[in-house]
């Protein structure tokens, strides 16, 4: 396991293996999506209470799985690159950042066009919609750490620090309709109990999932690729690699 992650921790071998990964992940993604939403749009029965409003879940649900895995993924590489000052983790969790943010504003736009027909309002303070807003201001936090820090190496130390203080927000999001009366439903659906909606309708939604966490790696694989085009263009193999993409 150590040699794989060292493997990895290769900005060369990172960017030699990534590649065929992020086709791969590509494929996967276009394949499982395009499946889940035209079967979850136009397929999937009505629900009995909300009648078709219901169908944004397809995109609502995996965008806001999608955006705490990423965090989750991003604090996990921030204590891996403070504790083995493994420098492709930094490049990696500074890639996944914009990713995580686009989710998490996908996952708020749609709980508001959902919330409007079943709430009667597009923003109400439910514990679970604000501490999702906060995930996308920490995302922002971590961005921004990036653009006004100029040193490399402060900026990559203070975006690890900043993930794993935050990640304390991810349990909130996950059991806020647990611990307080919100408004917001309870999940879905659980890998330990029986779904309560019929099998119609929580398979694209589970085929949705996974197309957008396999559309999520695929994007990280590729921003990854070109962050540490950036930051290794000194080292002779990003100079040839640079020469053979260019053709000079």
């Amino acid at each position: 396991m150590w040699k794989w992650i060292q493997k990895w921790g290769s900005p060369k071998w990172f960017y030699q293996m990534s590649w065929n990964w992020s086709l791969t992940l590509g494929v996967i993604s276009a394949l499982l999506m395009t499946v889940g939403i035209i079967w979850g749009l136009g397929f999937a029965p009505q629900d009995y209470q909300q009648g078709n409003s219901f169908r944004i879940i397809y995109i609502h649900v995996p965008s806001a799985i999608v955006a705490e895995a990423c965090y989750m993924m991003m604090a996990s590489l921030g204590a891996i690159s403070i504790i083995w000052k493994l420098k492709m983790a930094s490049m990696v969790l500074k890639s996944i950042a914009p990713i995580g943010a686009i989710f998490s504003l996908i996952a708020l736009i749609t709980g508001a066009v959902w919330g409007k027909p079943t709430w009667g309002a597009w923003w109400v303070w439910d514990a679970r919609i604000t501490s999702m807003l906060i995930l996308m201001f920490l995302y922002l936090g971590v961005i921004a750490l990036y653009h006004v820090m100029e040193n490399e190496q402060s900026a990559d130390k203070s975006a690890a620090v900043l993930t794993i203080i935050g990640v304390v927000n991810i349990p909130i999001i996950k059991y806020s309709v647990n611990w307080w009366n919100t408004l917001h439903q309870p999940a879905t659906f659980k890998l330990t109990e029986k779904p309560a909606m019929p099998a119609e309708m929580w398979i694209p939604l589970v085929l949705m999932i996974f197309g957008v966490y396999a559309f999520f790696l695929a994007q990280m694989f590729i921003r990854s690729r070109s962050e540490i085009l950036i930051r290794e263009r000194k080292a002779s193999w990003v100079k040839e690699e640079i020469s053979r993409m260019t053709g000079a």
